[in-house]
């Protein structure tokens, strides 16, 4: 490798604030912030809002589909609205 163009890969701690949870990963992500762990070490610091721990999809919070087709849900939804028989002079 090319000395002097890479960046510092490092243990950085990501802080998730939706649900307060920390993750040590190994990373190259720049940070001027640093946090003591709770293991007594001090690391360079990141917030998240979301991560694999607050994420729907990973949470299994994600928003269910209905199992009825989108065609089906619009003629249920407006299947009143064509119905009237329009009166002709």
């Amino acid at each position: 490798m090319k000395p002097g163009i890479h960046p510092d890969y490092r243990t950085v701690l990501f802080h998730d604030t939706a649900v307060d949870a920390y993750f040590l990963i190994g990373s190259t992500m720049d940070t001027d912030r640093t946090h003591v762990h709770t293991d007594g070490n001090t690391y360079p610091y990141v917030v998240l809002d979301i991560s694999s721990a607050s994420h729907p999809v990973y949470t299994g919070q994600q928003r269910k589909t209905q199992s009825e087709g989108r065609i089906a849900g619009f003629n249920k939804r407006f299947a009143g609205f064509g119905s009237k028989a329009v009166a002709q002079d």
